[in-house]
C-alpha cells in the first residue's frame, strides 16, 4: 500500500515536503481498494515521516472560542480538584458540550441564562435515546458541572439540583449471562493453535472465570500479575485496586500467551496488538469484538454480545453449584 502511495505521490510533482493528511485523503479518495486499516496507516507513516524531520510538524491550530475556554477550564477543575481519569473527564464534557451547543447555538455563550427548564428539557429529549447507564452518566456531568460553574460564582443558583434523575431499580430485570454449557462452548470454539487464539483465550477465561469488566483486563499491567502468590491485581473503576486469586486454567493460558505469542515491546500492559504499532488495546470495545467474534465463532446469537455477557456468567455458574 506504501509502495502504491509512493507511485501515486510521484505522478504529482509535489516535493516530499508537501506530504501532509490532505494529500493521504486525496490519495485514499483515488485508489479503488481501500483496505480497513490503510488509512491510519498512512498517517502512522506520515508521523514517522515527521519525527524524522522529512516533512514539517503538523500546524495545530487553537481553539481559542468561548465554549473550548468554558470546556478547558471544567477540564482542569475535575482533573485537579476532583481527580477523575481522563475518560470520564471526556465522557463529562462531551455531555457538557453537546448541551452548551444546543441550548446557545452559535452563541454568546451567557451561562447564567440558562434555566432549570433546559436541563430537564434537554435530558428528557436526549435520554430516551440511550441506555439507562449512560443516561445516569449523563445527569451526573450535568450535576458535576453546575456544581462547578456555582462554586466559580459564574450562577447565581445551584442548578445542579434541577437535573433530573434516571430510574433504574437494581435487579429489575435479569442480568443477561451464558449458561454454563455456552461458555465452555465458546472457550472451545478458540482456535488455540495460533497465536491470536491463544491471547484471546487468555482474555475470556479472564472475563469467565474471574468475572472482570472489559476496562479492567485492558488496563491489566505485567506488574500486576504475583505469580509466586497466586494473585492478580485489579484496576477497578477509578482509583481502586483490588487482588484476586489466580485461578490455575486462567494463569496457564496467561503464561502460555506471555511466552509464546506477546509480541516482544515496550508496553507493560498485559495484552497488546498482535499487528503494529505494539501498544495496548484501544479500550473496552476492543473487547467487545473479541467476545462478539467468539460468539460468531461458537453459533451463539444471545440478543446481547458485550463482555459483560461473560462477566454476568460467574454468579450464575456459583448458584449452579458447578
Amino acid at each position: 500500500m506504501l509502495a502504491d502511495f509512493g507511485r501515486w505521490f510521484g505522478r504529482t510533482k509535489l516535493a516530499v515536503t508537501h506530504v501532509d493528511e490532505r494529500l493521504v485523503d486525496a490519495f485514499v479518495k483515488h485508489r479503488q481498494h481501500v483496505r480497513r486499516g490503510d488509512l491510519k496507516t498512512l498517517e502512522q507513516f506520515l508521523d514517522h515521516l515527521r519525527k524524522r524531520d522529512v516533512v514539517p510538524a503538523r500546524k495545530l491550530v487553537c481553539d481559542r472560542s468561548p465554549l473550548a475556554h468554558i470546556l478547558n477550564r471544567y477540564e482542569k477543575y475535575l482533573r485537579s480538584e476532583r481527580g477523575l481519569v481522563t475518560v470520564t473527564i471526556l465522557h463529562y464534557q462531551s455531555f457538557v458540550r453537546r448541551f452548551l451547543v444546543e441550548r446557545f447555538r452559535e452563541g454568546p455563550f451567557l451561562l447564567r441564562e440558562v434555566k432549570p427548564s433546559d436541563i430537564s428539557n434537554f435530558v428528557l429529549r436526549h435520554g430516551h435515546t440511550m441506555a439507562v447507564k449512560r443516561a445516569q452518566l449523563m445527569t451526573t456531568a450535568f450535576r458535576s458541572f453546575f456544581r462547578y460553574l456555582f462554586q466559580k460564582g459564574e450562577l447565581q443558583t445551584d442548578l445542579a439540583a434541577s437535573v433530573p434523575t434516571v430510574a433504574d431499580w437494581r435487579l429489575s430485570t435479569v442480568p443477561k449471562y451464558l449458561a454454563p454449557e455456552e461458555v465452555e462452548q465458546v472457550l472451545r470454539a478458540c482456535n488455540r493453535r495460533t497465536a491470536t487464539g491463544r491471547r484471546d483465550y487468555a482474555i475470556l477465561l479472564l472475563l469467565a472465570r474471574l468475572g472482570l469488566r472489559a476496562g479492567e483486563v485492558v488496563a491489566l499491567q505485567l506488574d500486576d500479575l504475583n505469580w509466586s502468590a497466586g494473585e492478580i491485581m485489579v484496576r477497578g473503576k477509578g482509583l481502586f485496586h483490588d487482588r484476586m486469586p489466580l485461578p490455575p486454567d486462567v494463569g496457564k493460558a496467561l503464561a502460555s500467551y506471555l511466552r509464546r505469542d506477546r509480541p516482544p515491546c515496550r508496553m507493560r500492559r498485559v495484552f497488546v496488538c498482535m499487528k503494529a504499532p505494539r501498544r495496548g488495546f484501544a479500550g473496552p470495545s476492543t473487547l467487545t469484538t473479541i467476545v462478539r467474534r467468539a460468539l460468531d465463532r461458537a453459533d451463539l446469537h444471545p440478543p446481547f454480545k458485550g463482555a459483560h455477557l461473560l462477566r454476568h456468567y460467574v454468579p450464575f455458574l456459583t448458584m449452579s453449584g458447578n
